[in-house]
């Protein structure tokens, strides 16, 4: 695992080599090992090292192809490198390393652009073609290694993190209006936007062509829904539990230690059963635990990590969490709210006490359907087939207005699942995955900053990707919206920010491509199936999972945030949001903000997920901003 960045000079000036080891520096967590530049009269790239495979120098980048034509700067795993490196070899290409990068600059003096079809992993890379002139950049299909740039006046920058494009002197730190609204709405900030005007993230499974002309950007590759299997739920389990089993097989590759995440949830505890299958050595497996009750899991992952005799580590989140949490936003680079970040990053710093390389069970909810919410939301979809369509437009919006005035829990429940049931199917999905109610934005917003919006409204992101979906169903519509949105944008981003954060590289292999292309060829009924959600996941890892652990109640990666904001971090959260004079205040009115905060810390009400994204805002824009 790696970082990479880089410019064009083709028109301009961009930078030197100081320019190149400056953003190098800016992560150098990434790739501890090593680092290297290239700079030519159009083109500089840098990139830092974490050393995985082939340890010897050989695999030192940026690295030149055997014949002097391309040179590359890779982050990330090639899984399938040793099949496609044994054909290349057949076609005569003569190899100087042991590395998946050179077999990346093999396939594309083949194929060209066309080497996007064969490689499978985690990936972002950069690849200058010296004979044509041409800078090729591609991030993998699903988003789980990030890439961002920068254009403006014919500048071009891109990196791993935005740390490293902040710094050149040409960057205007300019905060896009419409991105702040997505952090707050969604606690991320869906690509191809940043909170930056003028820079963006390149979306998963796209690829961009720069060169002396312009930008092309192409997608390479998506998911389709509109294809189902035929056959019986064990044929299906069957086969799935053997494609799952081969992607694990690939991801234990490595000659430096391996280990895993171990939550005791379905789907990092079928991951490490298959990995103590393929090993001949204990599996390190990692857990972290909670004091409250609530939202520990510890106890579930030791009945997986005594069952296949693991080599278990435990760690309890009771303290520090105020002390790391600012270290833990300048990992991030923009606003980022998901408060499960907090448990990652203590699973990591674990792991990378023991191993190098840990394999997750990230993945497995939004292929398969593992989420609470989409058992809720197909209950919703459900009733609001059967309710006439002019009540739905006309009657459920007069009583949601009635039950604004109602007071009590009930009624909150009642106004929302109101206003829900009167909204489209693909609205519907959008509310189920908002952090913050219209009502509640319309009191914090500053007239002029809504001013500045122009109309603009977050749903619009999540109903694009549900109306691009072909698959039929509204199940197939909504997994296909998450993986476009919430996985690369939220999930993602948590471990890669995390993870690296300690110079540790996490595989996913519920996440390769091929799986995912499965998955949405399985029939919606065989993944939700009534109440129980990974219906066919669960099948799947019967034959190595008990009862207990595939039929349990799912907790998720929680934390108890509300007890936090009153208790823990109420001091620095506080300090943070009413003792600094710009931020969220150029925003939101502070006035509705103080209410919050009491309604909140009186338990009048649980303001936690609004609060804590104003929290977060606030730490990134002291770290980013006001500095």
């Amino acid at each position: 695992m790696c970082g990479i960045g880089g410019f064009t000079r083709f028109t301009h000036s961009t930078g030197d080599e100081d320019t190149l080891q400056m953003m190098g520096q800016a992560i150098y967590h990434r790739g501890p090992d090593a680092g290297g530049v290239y700079l030519d009269d159009a083109v500089g790239l840098c990139h830092r090292r974490l050393a995985i495979i082939d340890l010897s120098d050989a695999g030192t980048q940026p690295m030149h192809s055997h014949d002097g034509h391309y040179v590359i700067a890779f982050n990330g795993e090639i899984y399938n490198f040793q099949p496609l490196r044994a054909e290349l070899i057949a076609d005569g290409y003569v190899f100087k390393s042991q590395t998946d990068t050179e077999v990346l600059m093999a396939l594309y003096a083949k194929y060209g652009e066309a080497m996007m079809d064969y490689v499978h992993g985690m990936f972002a890379f950069a690849l200058w073609d010296k004979r044509n002139k041409t800078l090729f950049i591609a991030r993998d299909r699903l988003g789980k290694k990030p890439l961002y740039y920068y254009m403006k006046d014919d500048h071009f920058v891109f990196a791993s993190e935005l740390k490293s494009i902040l710094p050149l002197d040409f960057i205007e730190k300019d905060i896009r209006a419409d991105a702040v609204y997505d952090f707050f709405t969604y606690q991320y900030i869906p690509d191809p936007k940043t909170i930056f005007t003028d820079i963006y993230k390149l979306e998963p499974g796209h690829s961009l062509t720069v060169t002396a002309e312009g930008i092309t950007k192409r997608q390479y590759w998506n998911v389709s829904f509109s294809e189902k299997i035929d056959g019986s739920s064990d044929d299906i389990a069957s086969n799935l539990l053997n494609l799952i089993d081969e992607n694990v097989k690939e991801r234990m590759i490595s000659d430096v230690p391996l280990g895993a995440f171990l939550s005791g949830g379905v789907d990092s505890s079928g991951i490490t059963a298959l990995m103590a299958k393929n090993s001949d050595a204990p599996v390190t497996t990692c857990s972290i635990g909670f004091d409250s009750k609530k939202f520990d899991e510890v106890k579930y992952a030791l009945q997986v990590a005594e069952q296949y005799k693991t080599d278990h580590h435990e760690l309890t989140v009771s303290e520090n969490v105020t002390d790391k949490l600012e270290t833990i936003v300048k990992y991030f680079d923009e606003p980022f709210a998901d408060p499960s970040l907090v448990p990652t990053y203590f699973v990591s710093q674990l792991a990378r006490q023991q191993v190098t390389v840990a394999l997750a069970g990230d993945g497995g909810d939004e292929s398969f359907a593992g989420y609470s919410k989409y058992g809720i939301d197909q209950l919703e979809n459900n009733i609001r087939n059967r309710i006439p369509s002019p009540i739905r437009k006309w009657c459920l919006p007069v009583l949601h207005g009635v039950f604004k005035y109602v007071p009590g829990r009930l009624a909150r429940k009642a106004r929302t699942l109101l206003y829900t049931l009167s909204r489209s199917p693909a609205y519907g999905f959008f509310l189920s995955n908002s952090f913050l109610t219209e009502e509640c934005w319309s009191g914090l917003v500053r007239p002029e900053f809504k001013t500045k919006l122009g109309g603009y409204h977050p749903s619009s992101v999540m109903l694009k990707h549900y109306e691009d979906a072909n698959g039929e169903s509204h199940l197939d519509k909504v997994l296909y919206t998450d993986i476009k949105t919430y996985l690369p944008g939220d999930i993602l981003v948590k471990v890669d920010r995390m993870s690296m954060a300690h110079s540790l590289e996490v595989r996913a292999p519920l996440l390769d491509a091929r799986i995912v292309e499965m998955a949405a060829k399985i029939p919606p009924e065989e993944k939700l199936k009534g109440k129980e959600k990974k219906h066919i996941l669960k099948k799947a890892f019967s034959p190595y999972l008990s009862d207990d652990i595939l039929y349990r109640k799912k907790m998720g990666f929680s934390v108890p945030l509300a007890d936090w904001l009153r208790g823990e971090i109420k001091d620095i959260s506080e300090k943070a949001l009413f003792e600094q004079p710009t931020g969220i205040s150029d925003f939101f009115n502070m006035t509705e903000v103080k209410r919050i905060w009491n309604a909140h810390q009186s338990k009048q009400y649980d303001y936690s997920s609004e609060i804590w994204s104003m929290v977060m805002f606030q730490l990134w824009y002291k770290e980013y901003m006001a500095g």
